[in-house]
């Protein structure tokens, strides 16, 4: 089966390229070679930027596509039965997005820009394809997924066994080891969400979010200028969580 050569719904100047993407050996071409590189490169289209606010796809919506944060952060929540969203995960440059609506064909949850954002979209018709021929992207593929599911693993952990500050400094040393991979800094960095986002990811009322950040404050644990955040304690950070590595590997938030 070979791959469509059907006009892209994108405008082909946009056409990503992985072999130039800094974050390349975060994404989907770590370890190929150049040539598979290029074969990857001609699958992938790069989306117009996601304006804050904007939708990359809708729970319900016919699954076709993975999708690979560029630069910007998502978040993906599902409605509940009862009206309200439930936020599932937050994404960050490098991570995939959309990975669960293979299984039913149709996207469980919705994933919305917190910030001007762009992403590479991966037909998945076309990875599937792509992945038969090429070894090493389908072990990439299965690494991806395997972490997520260890993620999610990771994450129940969290939300049933640890406290709420214990919660908060999980999220915000997760966020930090995140950036770090990333090469920018571990210990300063910007929240693209809001308190009441990050409470309704843990589990927590907006009010306690605020309070554990005060707290963290008075302890000398943290800076806080709005959404502008400092580590400035680390190491006490870690010892908080209890076992450092618990954070590093929450990676859906």
């Amino acid at each position: 089966m070979s791959i469509s050569t059907a006009p892209s719904r994108f405008n082909s100047k946009l056409t990503s390229q992985c072999q130039n993407c800094s974050l390349s050996a975060l994404c989907l071409p770590i370890a190929l070679a150049d040539e598979d590189i290029n074969r990857l490169d001609q699958i992938i289209e790069r989306k117009r930027p996601l304006k804050k606010g904007e939708i990359l796809f809708h729970q319900g919506q016919a699954f076709d596509s993975v999708f690979a944060v560029r630069t910007g952060t998502l978040k993906t929540f599902n409605i509940t039965a009862s009206g309200e969203e439930q936020i599932t995960g937050f994404y960050c440059p490098s991570e995939l997005v959309g990975l669960s609506g293979i299984d039913n064909n149709n996207y469980p949850i919705t994933a919305k820009a917190l910030e001007t954002t762009t992403v590479c979209e991966i037909p998945f018709s076309h990875l599937e394809n792509l992945t038969s021929q090429i070894p090493s992207l389908k072990h990439q593929l299965f690494r991806v997924m395997s972490r997520k599911i260890s993620d999610d693993q990771q994450m129940m952990v969290l939300l049933g066994k640890k406290n709420a500050d214990e919660k908060v400094a999980s999220f915000l040393l997760n966020l930090s080891n995140r950036f770090k991979k990333r090469g920018y800094s571990a210990t300063s960095f910007r929240l693209a969400m809001s308190r009441g986002e990050v409470g309704n990811y843990l589990g927590l009322a907006v009010e306690t979010v605020s309070r554990v950040m005060t707290r963290f404050q008075k302890n000398e644990l943290i800076e806080v200028d709005g959404k502008e955040i400092s580590i400035i304690n680390l190491s006490e950070m870690q010892k908080l969580v209890g076992i450092a590595d618990d954070c590093a590997r929450i990676a859906d938030i």
